[in-house]
């Protein structure tokens, strides 16, 4: 397929900067503008849809696109979208995660997602449950999805906080290889500028030492580049594993 294929559309309805973040989930926000007003609304509650510190991304002062709740009963009455970075607007809500790793499935953007027979989501496997299982000629493939929004230099890291359930889920992949069926560790790489993908052995090297131990198991990374251009998700091509961990 080429490359920068439009993936889906993310409307957003207001720009705003970020007062502070009380906690993981809850930011309060100045909102600049909204259906054209000048009027500012100073410190609305909005919530952030991500798990991850994004330090370098929710800092106070930093530009955010935010979209209007739909439910008038939410505690928040705003959901942020993206957050403003050197290499463009980021996206910075994992509720799209899940279709954006529909979209490149259906479109087979890697060798590893061409000619499957079945595709079924949130499969049980061990102690968990994994995104998706694929079956291709008779083989399952199971299949985590995680997002990645931290870049250092040219180089996309994951995560940007320690994440006990992101190395239960690598370990689960390396026992469906051991038990003979394949797996696949989709990232979604959200930084444009990112060359390549590696864990991030300072934040968290236990998941780090667990990737090192995936791949030469033989699971199968692949590290997908989305950029979000104007409201629109675009895929941008496959990124490979950063020197030292392919």
């Amino acid at each position: 397929m080429s490359e920068k294929e439009v993936v889906m559309e993310i409307p957003w309805d207001a720009e705003a900067r970020l007062i502070s973040r009380p906690n993981r989930f809850l930011g309060v926000v100045d909102i600049a503008s909204y259906s054209g007003s000048p009027s500012k609304i100073r410190e609305e509650k909005v919530h952030i849809h991500d798990p991850g510190r994004l330090e370098d991304l929710l800092y106070p002062g930093n530009e955010l696109l935010l979209k209007k709740a739909s439910n008038p009963n939410r505690k928040t009455g705003w959901d942020v979208i993206a957050a403003k970075a050197d290499d463009g607007w980021i996206l910075i809500n994992s509720a799209f995660h899940r279709k954006i790793a529909e979209w490149a499935i259906e479109n087979e953007v890697s060798p590893f997602l061409e000619g499957l027979d079945s595709v079924a989501a949130e499969q049980k496997f061990g102690d968990s449950r994994l995104d998706f299982l694929l079956v291709k000629d008779e083989t399952k493939i199971w299949v985590e999805v995680k997002g990645c929004t931290l870049i250092n230099g040219n180089k996309a890291i994951f995560p940007d906080a320690p994440t006990v359930r992101g190395k239960r889920h690598i370990e689960e992949l390396i026992k469906a290889v051991r038990g003979d069926d394949e797996a696949l560790l989709v990232v979604l790489v959200f930084r444009p500028d990112a060359k390549c993908f590696a864990p991030n052995e300072i934040i968290d090297p236990d998941l780090a030492e667990v990737f090192r131990e995936a791949v030469k198991e033989g699971v199968n990374v692949c590290p997908m580049l989305f950029s979000y251009e104007g409201q629109e998700i675009i895929y941008r091509a496959l990124i490979p594993l950063c020197d030292g961990w392919g």
